[in-house]
């Protein structure tokens, strides 16, 4: 059988989509995966995921340590989502390594409206952390805490994008830990030969905020260059690096190399799709 190769036009390859689509009855109920936008290395993207991600943020400088969290993330109901997330930390302190778990977190995300003409999509989600890791080694906060946020991705073109993150931690006791608010943003965009059927790279870049909700309280701001590259030919096999600065109180934060591996499981089994 001959390859159909440039046999249908642009147009006419989205007017079989369309026509497909039309068999499906509900797709009201689910976001179109065309909003479903490169993930970011922090800054939580809208769209509802079936993923598994293993992550890690390293001290580029000063004493030796890192966080590596392993993400559980799992649709229900088209526009829901489950995640899990559980962080190991290894560090150098006195003179020798120690390890243990961080504060783990269970969120439920919701998406509130999405749109393929307007390219948005919007969610919100709220999360507990639980204190299970241990403050006295700095592993945990000590208390548990509320995390809510929105999320709000917009596509500038079919090929560029912008995704925001706005939200709050909330310690149930502030004598331990601050109260805190968070500002996220990546601005990126998607290259692939053969039509994006190919290997795709996705360079971004994003622009970070907390501020202690407090009286006098300054903003930290971080920037963080990264790339994503799809690692499998389907697609569901994703990496990821990036480098986070600190663009202010430099003096007391020290600067992060980040990367991540990421499992879009739904889209079929990890080792299926690479050739």
């Amino acid at each position: 059988m001959p390859a159909f190769g440039d046999l249908l036009s642009e147009k006419q390859i989205d007017d079989v989509i369309a026509y497909l689509r039309s068999f499906c009855k509900n797709d009201h109920h689910y976001p179109l995966g065309v909003l479903n936008l490169p993930r970011a290395m922090v800054t939580e993207k809208a769209f509802p995921e079936d993923e598994l991600v293993i992550t890690t943020a390293a001290a580029a400088s000063g004493p030796a340590s890192w966080t590596t969290d392993v993400i559980h993330e799992q649709t229900f109901k088209g526009k829901n989502q489950l995640e899990v997330d559980v962080p190991v930390n290894y560090a150098r302190q006195n003179g020798s390594w120690t390890s243990g778990l961080g504060d783990i977190t269970v969120g439920m995300k919701r998406t509130l409206f999405s749109s393929e003409r307007a390219g948005s999509i919007v969610s919100v989600q709220g999360g507990v952390l639980l204190p299970t890791g241990d403050k006295k080694r700095t592993f945990g906060a000590g208390t548990t805490q509320f995390e809510p946020f929105a999320a709000y991705d917009q596509l500038i073109t079919n090929r560029t994008f912008v995704q925001l993150q706005l939200g709050a931690t909330l310690p149930v006791d502030t004598s331990v830990a601050p109260r805190s608010l968070f500002f996220s943003s990546a601005l990126g965009g998607s290259v692939a030969p053969d039509h994006g059927l190919g290997r795709l790279f996705s360079p971004m870049v994003e622009m970070l905020a907390t501020r202690d909700y407090k009286t006098g309280a300054q903003t930290d701001w971080d920037l963080m260059p990264e790339m994503q590259v799809t690692v499998s030919r389907r697609q569901h096999i994703r990496a990821a690096a990036g480098y986070r600065k600190p663009m202010t109180d430099v003096s007391g934060r020290a600067p992060q190399i980040d990367f991540y591996v990421l499992w879009d499981w739904a889209e079929g089994h990890f080792w299926n799709g690479w050739r």
